[in-house]
């Protein structure tokens, strides 16, 4: 298997005042291309500064960070900004939808951080990923017209424009009811199936064995990382 993201000695110190608090601390971590990776553990052991520091959202204190086979452990916010415009998709549990934006708009807003990308280009690919996860229906509706399995999808299509390298969710159910939440998750496994790498932090035990690889973490350190053997089921999304 091909490594796509490296963590060496990863560490991420905050410092508010006189007080140091320890993130997270001493990560060693390989993420290959095709994985399907789940991220749990308790609230505050670190999970979502370790997915910041893999969007490149933040920088670490310490360690060595390869993404694509270029070391991003010590580039500027601008470097940064450029690398995750390019290769990077977030999913978030609030989907982080624009309310004034429709819902084409919306998707569309990853590419215009990119230069040199036709028009015509630029509509192809939107409406081909909302037609992905179905919501090709609905790209002249704003987020407010929608329900919130709805929202999430168009999220999902936001986080595909780019083709990335790595999808990046955080508790991207933490919002739905049980059906939605099925429906996003079977939308996560088939991208999975297509090829996509994925990484989903989550808290539900039931969405973290969908996962092809579990990580769990406990205060701010890898406490464990098993391979879980999945069974292949039909995909089938369920209409919200």
């Amino acid at each position: 298997m091909t490594a796509l993201l490296t963590l060496n000695n990863i560490s991420k110190k905050f410092f508010t005042e006189e007080i140091e608090t320890k993130a997270i601390s001493g990560i060693n971590l390989i993420i290959n291309k095709g994985e399907y990776i789940s991220l749990s553990g308790q609230s505050g052991c670190g999970k979502s500064t370790l997915l910041s520091l893999l969007g490149l959202l933040d920088s670490p204190t310490s360690g060595e960070y390869h993404l694509n086979g270029t070391d991003v452990s010590l580039m500027t916010r601008d470097q940064r900004a450029k690398i995750r415009s390019e290769q990077i998709g977030f999913i978030f549990q609030s989907f982080n939808l624009i309310s004034d934006l429709t819902v084409f708009e919306n998707v569309m807003l990853p590419l215009t951080y990119q230069t040199g990308i036709d028009k015509k280009v630029i509509e192809e690919k939107v409406s081909s990923v909302l037609e992905k996860v179905e919501m090709l229906h609905r790209k002249n509706h704003f987020p407010s017209q929608l329900s919130g399995g709805q929202q999430q999808r168009v999220a999902v299509a936001r986080a595909l424009v780019n083709d990335p390298t790595i999808i990046l969710a955080d508790e991207p159910t933490g919002n739905l009811d049980s059906k939605n939440a099925e429906a996003v998750l079977a939308l996560l496994d088939k991208l999975h199936q297509e090829g996509a790498t994925i990484c989903m932090v989550t808290h539900d035990p039931a969405s973290a064995k969908r996962a092809d690889r579990c990580l769990e973490m406990f205060d701010g350190r890898l406490i464990s990382d098993q391979q879980n053997i999945r069974v292949n089921k039909p995909i089938e999304l369920v209409a919200s």
